[in-house]
């Protein structure tokens, strides 16, 4: 036998079995779940209630680290460059992961930079405004826009978040004209929403509920396949007369790329669970969030399927990041 190929055998099989006995042994310290964007939107909500039911499978504390900016893609940088030993996570998003890489023409990181882990959540995209603003539903508030071009506004999370694209999706089949006003967060749109500085917006559901029921925020229409059973009077946007339209925010579990696998699936097989909880199930369902917890390969097809769906719309509606 070649001493030389029996060293390098040698050599494989001992990184082997320390990555093996790294992968049991892991976590042995706290682990930081980066959220790339402010505090008080869905991306949070879920974040930490995942966070919270996998630290008590894992025996170790998963933290939330809020790092908004550049529409996700601060924190995504930040993450591609850590220490791929599963200590540093980052929240995968519709927006990081699907669309903008349609819509920008430079990323400071790659789809290659990153192992995804679980799909965590799919969230329906829901279109509110102002309680000021004479639209019932999405019909009267198409014909208003048509009528004043120009001079409406929605906020959203920031420019190239998924409200933002979303709102985009709508006007480009409705052909109207409202002025987008990008801001640093859903929390931060929210305020002026609600306040009458901006006159629509389109998010997940979670931050919005409470303002909903509470009478501050009108929802005209949802972005899912069918209606919401928490929002049972709000029409699709496919009932409006868009058939085939959808859109929904999702969020889901990735690393840096050279996290060993065990540990990928040892962070999998925690989504996993979480996603079966009491706890989770109880908060998501009546936000009309649906828990997922998908094995690293499904996350992997869907984050696939859904860039492509994206990348259509970008180029369709002429969406460009600035």
């Amino acid at each position: 036998m070649n001493l030389r190929n029996l060293a390098a055998g040698a050599a494989a099989c001992t990184l082997l079995f320390a990555g093996t006995v790294h992968a049991q042994a892991y976590p042995t310290k706290p682990v930081r779940l980066v959220v790339p964007f402010a505090p008080g939107g869905s991306s949070e909500i879920i974040a930490r209630a995942y966070a919270k039911q996998m630290s008590e499978t894992l025996g170790q504390s998963i933290f939330v680290e809020n790092r908004p900016g550049g529409a996700g893609n601060i924190a995504m940088e930040t993450v591609a460059k850590a220490d791929p030993d599963g200590y540093t996570l980052i929240l995968g998003h519709v927006g990081t992961l699907a669309m903008n890489p349609a819509m920008f023409k430079k990323l400071p990181y790659d789809a290659k930079d990153f192992v995804p882990v679980s799909l965590f959540a799919v969230v329906a995209n829901v279109f509110v405004v102002n309680p000021s603003v004479p639209a019932k539903d999405l019909k009267e508030f198409i014909a208003l826009a048509k009528a004043k071009p120009g001079q409406m506004y929605y906020g959203s999370a920031g420019n190239g978040s998924a409200g933002h694209l979303a709102f985009e999706y709508l006007k480009m089949v409705a052909k109207i004209n409202v002025v987008h006003v990008p801001y640093k967060g859903t929390g931060p749109q929210l305020t002026d929403l609600i306040g009458g500085q901006t006159q629509a917006s389109s998010a997940g559901l979670g931050p919005f509920l409470q303002h909903i029921k509470a009478g501050k925020l009108r929802p005209i229409a949802v972005g899912a396949p069918k209606r919401l059973s928490v929002l049972p009077d709000v029409g699709t946007v496919a009932e409006a007369g868009f058939p085939g339209f959808e859109t929904s925010q999702w969020y889901g579990l990735i690393a840096p790329a050279k996290v060993p696998p065990a540990i990928v699936d040892k962070l999998s097989e925690a989504a996993a669970k979480a996603a079966k909880s009491k706890e989770i199930l109880d908060l998501f369902i009546p936000e009309g969030t649906l828990a997922v917890g998908g094995t690293p390969a499904e996350f992997a097809a869907y984050i696939s399927k859904e860039a492509a769906r994206w990348g259509e719309v970008v180029k369709q509606a002429g969406v460009k990041a600035e």
